[in-house]
């Protein structure tokens, strides 16, 4: 008769809440509105805390909620210590911090501190007298008939434009964005209060927006290649604008800042670097608490790509005794059900991550099998559409409002005129619909994430990855001494496949025969989670 899970070891044992963390990105603009707007706000994120808390995760992560220009959905910030009129105030992020510790969950804020909207105080002050002190605060170059340098925009274009008196001012994404001088002990001495603002009132984090970023060469040499059109996997072409070693003191000095509070507070970088044992010295123990790392992410339905990803980042962050952190979608990507081609292999690939050890981040949305959506060209918000002139499409289809309730107006996200359009099958996908359907895709990552929980194997232990004709096949243990192993395999190849399973704790299909042999034969496009 197999042993009953360990419950209790997983709760006592938990060394610290984050290493094994299920963290759900909410999109702020687009989960919820509390007032009619047609803008998802603070006070509609708060209404649904009690969904979050029912499907299990540990914690919350919002994206920009400060007062900003709106250049780039919220990450062109004026304020940082201000909440932006449209998504409430900064007693509404004091109450949403004490409803979600109620129902057991975290609250981790977005933080953005490569650069600045053009709107920011320091920034205006620095366009009316260039020989003020706050033009230092940035990356300011004398008048000239061309750019100063090769560096482009990872938006499209020149990362250089002009201020009104010829002057050039960098930007790393758009022209509303300036960046930052990291170099001037003013910006670091700034945020170090902005951290502090936060964690005074309570929240328990932060996701650091273009980590890998903030300094950059100080000769402002031209970069050796030229920059491939995407958000994630930089690389040497990048050297000069991207992950210079300078940026680590940083990282250290905001860890002391966390650390100095109670709670297990904790960081978490975005680090688009290709070279994953890059990504991981961003989470040395004196560093960021979780550096994502995108590949994954990248990777297509290729079971080789990820069976590689899967053993080279487990390898990178445990070599510096880290954690790794898995991503399979986010608010900058197309959706996992459009990416594979199909809501079962995305389904399939959520179960696989969720059976990694280390922290798994959830994109809103993914719960409900959400492809990407089609949004018309009159419609379209996302800055990186229009700075290439409609080639790349941009991040829209990503971040149109969740669907709560399949027979309200608008799919139950807001009473007033969605700002992205919603497509009129979304009513499909809602929230109520599939609560009543234990086949449905949010039945199945509440089961994961409920196994997760009561399994110690499941998320928090080591791996050995083996790959044998399109299977992936995961052996896990519980660092916390659990004798109950469990194996994950995943099918990636065309053809049904006969595993051994004594006992099958999930499977991402219901098409999963057992066999009188003790095995069970996995289909196509298909996971599970066995005890052998």
């Amino acid at each position: 008769m197999s042993a009953e899970p360990m419950l209790v070891s997983r709760q006592l044992a938990r060394d610290p809440w984050w290493r094994d963390a299920v963290v759900y990105q909410v999109y702020l603009r687009s989960f919820a509105d509390g007032n009619g707007d047609g803008i998802g706000d603070l006070a509609g994120l708060r209404t649904r805390l009690p969904y979050l808390a029912s499907l299990g995760v540990d914690a919350v992560w919002v994206t920009p909620h400060y007062v900003s220009g709106g250049a780039d959905g919220g990450y062109d910030v004026i304020d940082y210590t201000a909440v932006d009129p449209s998504y409430g105030t900064v007693e509404d992020v004091r109450a949403l911090v004490t409803d979600a510790h109620a129902l057991g969950l975290r609250v981790l804020l977005d933080i953005v501190p490569n650069h600045t909207s053009d709107q920011h105080e320091w920034f205006q002050q620095a366009l009316a007298d260039p020989s003020s002190p706050f033009a230092d605060l940035y990356h300011f170059m004398p008048p000239s008939e061309s750019p100063p340098n090769n560096w482009q925009s990872m938006f499209g274009g020149p990362a250089w434009s002009r201020t009104p008196d010829g002057r050039w001012y960098l930007h790393l994404f758009t022209p509303q964005q300036p960046d930052l001088n990291w170099d001037e002990p003013a910006v670091a001495d700034a945020f170090d209060e902005v951290l502090r603002f936060w964690f005074d009132l309570g929240v328990d984090g932060f996701r650091v927006d273009v980590a890998y970023g903030l300094f950059k060469d100080p000769a402002y040499r031209d970069n050796p290649g030229i920059y491939s059109p995407t958000l994630f996997g930089h690389g040497p072409e990048q050297a000069m604008t991207t992950n210079q070693p300078r940026v680590h003191q940083i990282w250290r000095r905001w860890r002391s800042v966390a650390d100095s509070y109670p709670g297990d507070r904790m960081l978490v970088g975005e680090v688009s670097l290709a070279d994953l044992d890059e990504v991981g010295l961003y989470a040395r123990p004196d560093e960021l608490h979780h550096a994502f790392q995108f590949r994954l992410l990248k990777s297509d339905w290729d079971a080789a790509a990820f069976a590689d990803t899967i053993t080279e980042a487990l390898a990178a962050f445990d070599r510096v005794g880290a954690p790794a952190p898995w991503v399979l979608g986010n608010h900058d990507k197309a959706r996992q059900v459009t990416r594979y081609g199909s809501e079962r292999r995305a389904r399939a690939a959520a179960m696989l991550m969720l059976a990694l050890p280390g922290s798994a981040y959830l994109y809103a949305g993914e719960e409900l099998g959400l492809p990407e959506a089609f949004v018309p060209d009159e419609a379209r918000r996302d800055p990186i559409f229009f700075r290439s002139n409609g080639k790349r499409a941009g991040r829209d289809g990503c971040r149109i409002p969740m669907p709560w309730e399949s027979l309200t107006r608008n799919a139950g996200f807001t009473s007033g005129t969605p700002w992205l359009p919603i497509p009129a099958n979304w009513p499909a996908y809602a929230v109520d619909r599939q609560a009543v359907d234990p086949s449905s895709t949010l039945a199945l990552y509440q089961q994961a994430i409920l196994l997760r929980d009561l399994y110690p194997a499941l998320g928090s232990g080591q791996a050995s990855v083996t790959l044998t004709d399109g299977v992936i096949r995961v052996d896990l243990t519980s660092r916390f001494g659990d004798p109950d192993p469990i194996t994950c395999y995943i099918n990636m190849g065309s053809d049904p496949v006969a595993v051994p399973a004594t006992q099958v704790l999930l499977a991402s299909s219901p098409d999963v025969p057992a066999a009188a042999d003790g095995s069970v034969t996995l289909a196509p496009d298909t996971t599970i989670w066995v005890r052998l």
